[in-house]
């Protein structure tokens, strides 16, 4: 992380500048991950369970850290519809956010909401192109005592395009690549 700042003073200026690096060596946070899929000709279902363990190094005084220093729950669900004679595809999914006090700060981040959609169309066997969104909204204020700026809440919103691919892996397995902006 760097900066730099530049200002005058009637005709005299001057310039103020800093640096500040780090890096850090271990192991990031576990991430847990449950899914049950199931689906009903072009209709699939998705409902999911995640979250963090804090066994990932993590220091509130480091630019660089492998974990996010405290405990986090995420649950929610998603359906796709697909017609493969058609090639088009839509894609929704919702989860909730449950974030722990972080110990090491004593912050701790609201409950959010977030939603991802998509949108796309195979144009040829193996090529997928369309849209991408996001949703995010803080729904309750952050908190703890180490909270310094009262009740905030984040929100966040994104649209782009993406791009996708499927590439045969052996005999019997595909591979996908997707670009999203």
């Amino acid at each position: 992380r760097s900066a730099s700042v530049v200002r005058a003073v009637g005709p005299i200026g001057f310039t103020v500048s800093g640096s500040r690096s780090d890096a850090v060596t271990g192991f990031g946070d576990l991430v847990p991950q449950f899914a049950l899929r199931w689906n009903e000709g072009v209709h699939n279902y998705m409902a999911y369970a995640t979250g963090n363990i804090t066994v990932g190094r993590y220091d509130q005084n480091r630019l660089a850290n492998l974990g996010i220093g405290h405990q986090a729950l995420d649950a929610g669900g998603g359906y796709t519809y697909f017609n493969p004679q058609t090639g088009y595809e839509f894609s929704s999914v919702v989860g909730l956010t449950y974030n722990f006090e972080n110990t090491h700060t004593q912050y701790q981040r609201g409950v959010d909401l977030h939603w991802d959609m998509g949108a796309s169309r195979f144009v040829t066997k193996d090529w997928q192109i369309g849209a991408v969104g996001y949703l995010f909204q803080q729904l309750s204020c952050d908190s703890g005592s180490g909270n310094r700026v009262g009740c905030f809440k984040s929100r966040v919103a994104g649209i782009g395009p993406q791009i996708g691919h499927l590439f045969q892996v052996g005999e019997h397995h595909q591979g996908y690549l997707d670009l999203k902006g």
